[in-house]
């Protein structure tokens, strides 16, 4: 039986198919302003990609910010569930999560049967998202991709002491003018992030294995930075983004 899950965030939509419980397809798109349009387009891509129709699929499922956008699922599922049951799906031994995207995190812990204990929100506040990591490459003058990057290159730690996002982009502006090497700058923007998201994941009780998932764990700046503020192993797994959408997808199989 086929089924699906989607995953329609701030940035993106996810789409994954699954058949007894392995990932058959998969494709993402930019949400836009349009999601519907949008989401019309993810599934004209996946089945150009895939061969599979959507009336093929038995039953589909919702998840993200904009799940009730979603014509076509039979039901929704909040992020917290869907990250949670897709991460422990590829992984039995986690037991936190944490989830980065464009304009939301959580921190997750969840118990040996599957069930969320406990958890987090940040969506008031860009300064624990990936909005924030594209606002402070903005300010620098370079892409998120080459952020990452230079954040490696660092040879000293300094930090952001702005708490929003607003000043600290102020603040960068200043070190800009100080002639603030930039990979210094790039590893202080990832460690101040790395840093609120370590903080709700305290709140909520951080207990072995840690897993990251959503699209800022492709940032290998942030990844970095998140494994030296938590002082954990961090496991990453393929295709982070689109874990909440696998979540939701095994959901829609009665898994």
């Amino acid at each position: 039986m086929l089924t699906a899950g989607i995953d329609i965030g701030a940035k993106t939509i996810k789409i994954v198919i699954v058949e007894d419980g392995t990932i058959k397809a998969r494709n993402k798109t930019l949400a836009g302003y349009q999601v519907k349009e949008s989401l019309e387009k993810a599934w004209a891509d996946l089945e150009a990609k895939s061969g599979i129709r959507p009336e093929t699929i038995e039953k589909i499922v919702a998840t993200g910010a904009g799940r009730k956008e979603a014509a076509k699922a039979a039901e929704d599922l909040t992020d917290v569930s869907a990250a949670a049951k897709g991460a422990l799906a590829l992984d039995s031994s986690v037991r936190t999560v944490i989830d980065v995207g464009a304009e939301a995190s959580r921190a997750i812990r969840i118990g040996p049967a599957g069930r969320v204990l406990d958890f987090a929100i940040n969506e008031k506040c860009a300064a624990g998202t990936g909005a924030f990591i594209e606002a402070m490459a903005r300010a620098i003058e370079v892409t998120i991709e080459e952020l990452g990057a230079l954040s490696l290159r660092s040879t000293q730690s300094m930090a952001m002491n702005a708490q929003c996002a607003v000043f600290a982009e102020s603040e960068l502006v200043t070190l800009v003018h100080s002639k603030t090497p930039k990979p210094d700058m790039a590893r202080a923007i990832h460690d101040a992030i790395a840093d609120r998201i370590v903080s709700m994941v305290r709140r909520v009780g951080s207990e072995p294995n840690v897993m990251l998932v959503g699209g800022v764990a492709l940032n290998i700046g942030f990844v970095t930075s998140l494994k030296r503020e938590l002082e954990a192993r961090v496991i990453v797994p393929e295709g982070p983004e689109y874990v909440g959408a696998f979540g939701a997808a095994l959901v829609a199989a009665g898994n």
